[in-house]
């Protein structure tokens, strides 16, 4: 009885180890196939590959159109010719001037001045003396004008050796109103004269007067 149960249980464990056995041998077997089958998959495509059997591919290249628009150049048209100048007038004769003809006499315009000369007008010679060369008319006084105050003003100054104004004033018991003597004495001093030259030399003349009259126009 002992020994069946002994037998029983010794050829389980050899039947084990048997079939470990053939199972390692065909896991290798197995392994080898798929190696070789593969190795030999891969030689069968690195020959079915050949250059010969390819197609041709036609590579396409675009070129960028340049759209920058070209202008035509025109020429300028050619000018139309000049027309014939007008011919020239004929040169005047002077053959038949007269030299003995009247003459025209025009006569010299009168001036008059409000200047008075304190020491006289003489003329000699290398001698001249001073003679006003710029006046300028007062500016109307605002007040006077709107008080319709008119009248005159007489101011006295120097005569500079450079045709200037120095010193002026309004003349004492000679001027309608009071009014009237800024006005009067700005108006003097913007005066220009020629200085009096005595023997090739400027000198001042002092003392002389001027009036100035102020008058309202309608």
């Amino acid at each position: 009885m002992a020994s069946n149960i002994l037998d029983s249980l010794t050829l389980p464990t050899g039947g084990h180890y048997t079939r470990l056995v053939v199972g390692g041998l065909v896991g290798v077997a197995v392994t080898a196939a798929l190696f070789w089958t593969m190795s030999y998959l891969i030689e069968t495509a690195d020959r079915s590959l050949d250059e010969s059997g390819m197609s041709n591919i036609v590579d396409f290249v675009r070129l960028k159109r340049d759209e920058t628009p070209q202008r035509r150049q025109l020429k300028p048209e050619k000018p139309p010719p000049p027309e014939a100048p007008p011919p020239q007038p004929p040169t005047p004769q002077l053959d038949n001037l007269d030299p003995s003809a009247e003459k025209i006499a025009i006569s010299a315009v009168p001036v008059e001045t409000d200047i008075e000369m304190s020491g006289g007008f003489s003329l000699g010679v290398g001698e001249g003396d001073y003679l006003p060369i710029v006046k300028v008319a007062p500016i109307y006084p605002q007040r006077a004008l709107s008080r319709g105050i008119e009248g005159f003003c007489v101011v006295q100054y120097t005569v500079t050796r450079q045709g200037t104004i120095t010193d002026p004033f309004v003349v004492e018991d000679q001027c309608t109103s009071s009014l009237f003597h800024n006005a009067s004495i700005q108006a003097a001093l913007k005066f220009k004269y020629k200085p009096r030259v005595i023997d090739g030399q400027a000198v001042e003349v002092p003392g002389v007067q001027n009036k100035f009259t102020y008058n309202i126009e309608e």
